[in-house]
């Protein structure tokens, strides 16, 4: 069974074409992430998990790394989708 932290790394790398350089790796400091890339990164995490994200959402920090972001897909996705 894959984890949500691989399914995170698979869409960095097959649908952003990103290589994460490990699950806590700040993404925004390595360059993996940039301004055009998050947008990018909250549309295939909503296709992917099924996350709607509002503003209260968007604190860059919630976003810093995989193991952050699995944190926010694992306490927003329908159980279905994680």
């Amino acid at each position: 069974m894959t984890t949500v932290h691989e399914r995170i790394a698979a869409l960095f790398a097959a649908r952003l074409n990103l290589v994460v350089p490990s699950m806590d790796a700040d993404l925004f400091e390595a360059g993996a992430l940039d301004s055009l890339g998050f947008v990018e990164l909250l549309v295939q995490l909503e296709e992917e998990f099924g996350v709607h994200t509002t503003l209260k959402d968007m604190e860059l920090d919630t976003f810093r790394s995989v193991a952050s972001i699995a944190d926010f897909i694992l306490a927003h996705a329908e159980p279905a989708c994680r």
